[in-house]
């Protein structure tokens, strides 16, 4: 028995002495998550707004300007916007536009461009022949601007100012006949390029019978005009942007 438990004890010792250690792996901290920037679907787009007074919004905040407006529909309407571009003045015609587009030489493509041009045409110089010839350029330009996508161009119709306190001392019913000539022009040469025209003349003869359609100066659109504009190129300008 002694002999036998002396054995028992021998193996243990030497089973423990044989025995190795297994050594503890030290504590490794993973490394941060490598973060993937998200894909951008939907970048912000590019809005070009050329024309006279009645795109730079003469007499208005700027935040009433229809260009402005029309962004901000676009936006409340879930298109990313940038805040338009705006090539305009107060007083200019067709060449004067032309002039300021070679001078500022903007940097397209972008997504949509609008076009109003005209009335210091019609006021000026009364020359539909000539007016004809610049705004085919300024329309063939627009399309440029707008990567040849025609229909990204919107051309809006020119505003009928004879119903203004401005012209009450003028032949209205001449003036209301030649801006009409002009916007026949600019109508039939829009839908020959295949651009998008919006007549926006109606809405602005409202103004005889509503004064809050009209800026202090009582010529130009108030805010409240413009933005009857705004809600209409808005929509028509989401059909090439969405």
């Amino acid at each position: 028995m002694r002999k036998t438990l002396a054995i028992v004890c021998f193996s243990f010792i030497l089973f423990n002495c044989n025995k190795k250690e297994i050594p503890i792996p030290p504590v490794v901290t993973p490394p941060p998550p490598v973060v993937v920037p998200p894909v951008v679907n939907n970048p912000a787009k590019k809005y070009l707004a050329l024309g006279d007074s009645y795109t730079i919004g003469q007499s208005v905040p700027e935040s009433d300007r229809f260009p402005v407006q029309t962004k901000k529909w676009l936006v409340d309407n879930s298109i990313n916007m940038l805040a338009p571009e705006i090539i305009a003045a107060t007083g200019w015609p067709t060449t004067s536009l032309q002039n300021a587009i070679a001078s500022q030489n903007p940097q397209g493509p972008y997504d949509v461009v609008s076009l109003l041009i005209g009335v210091n045409d019609q006021y000026q110089t009364h020359d539909t022949t000539g007016y004809r010839g610049r705004f085919l350029q300024l329309l063939n330009t627009s399309i440029l601007l707008a990567a040849n996508r025609n229909d990204h161009v919107f051309v809006l119709s020119i505003p009928d100012y004879s119903v203004t306190p401005f012209a009450q001392f003028s032949d209205t019913a001449l003036i209301r006949r030649q801006i009409d000539q002009f916007n026949v022009i600019n109508k039939q040469v829009t839908l020959q390029r295949n651009c998008n025209y919006l007549d926006i003349t109606p809405s602005t003869r409202e103004a005889k019978n509503d004064p809050s359609l009209l800026a202090g100066d009582g010529l130009h659109p108030s805010g409240k005009e413009y933005k009857k504009w705004a809600e209409r190129l808005g929509p028509m300008m989401k059909v090439v942007l969405q």
